[in-house]
């Protein structure tokens, strides 16, 4: 699994120059690493060993991730800070991170408090995924985004409230590599204006129109002479 996270840094990161420079250069790599390890001590019931260690890897990574979350294969934080993932949350294989990505609980209740991320999914820079919710196969979500509802499989999400907003085809990998193209999400804030917009504009047409024709339609008041 170590090989494999390593690995996949060249697929998802066009400055990785090699396997070494990866292993010894990338915070995100290092961060997986001492979580595979303290998630080890964790479910070997050696709890403090396993807080202690995950303390020690936020220090040196900025990276703060739950000895108890389960992670899956191929996982990569692309920059490695700031990133924050909660004791219940979920990853699948393939996913990718970018710095300042929350992992966060909503509640008090025991059982699962954090979100699950299943395979293949991708969270842009800055964004906020809370609560017991799932982010399906392969779903995309928008640079600060704060997601607090699931989302379908292979769907986009944008804004605050995340909000879906396409679900594009074929737009997972180019030539066997990540698509990188994370910034070009919709506004679908912006698309509602804009429509209002156009209909505003249309009925007012419609409005001058029938305003104009009810005027050369009017008959002309009749004029009685005085008595």
């Amino acid at each position: 699994m170590l090989r494999e996270d390593v690995g996949c840094v060249a697929a998802r990161d066009p400055a990785a120059n090699g396997p070494l420079e990866v292993l010894l250069t990338y915070p995100g790599v290092h961060a997986i690493i001492w979580h595979r390890l303290a998630n080890r001590l964790w479910r070997a019931r050696l709890r403090f060993a396993a807080r202690f260690l995950a303390w020690f890897a936020r220090v040196l990574t900025n990276v703060d991730i739950h000895p108890a979350a389960t992670i899956g294969r191929r996982f990569f934080i692309d920059h490695g800070a700031g990133v924050v993932i909660g004791e219940t949350a979920e990853i699948g294989d393939d996913v990718t991170l970018y710095h300042g990505v929350t992992l966060g609980g909503t509640s008090w209740a025991p059982g699962r408090r954090h979100p699950t991320l299943e395979d293949g999914v991708l969270v842009g820079c800055g964004a906020k995924i809370l609560g017991p919710i799932t982010v399906g196969k392969g779903a995309r979500v928008g640079a600060n985004s704060v997601v607090v509802d699931p989302v379908p499989p292979m769907m986009t999400v944008v804004g605050i409230p995340g909000r879906l907003v396409r679900a594009p085809a074929e737009r997972r990998r180019v030539s066997g590599r990540i698509d990188l193209d994370h910034h070009l999400m919709p506004d679908p804030v912006g698309e509602a204006v804009a429509e209002l917009l156009d209909r505003i504009d249309f009925l007012e047409a419609r409005l001058a129109h029938r305003d104009g024709r009810e005027g050369r339609t009017t008959p002309q008041e009749d004029h009685h002479e005085p008595a």
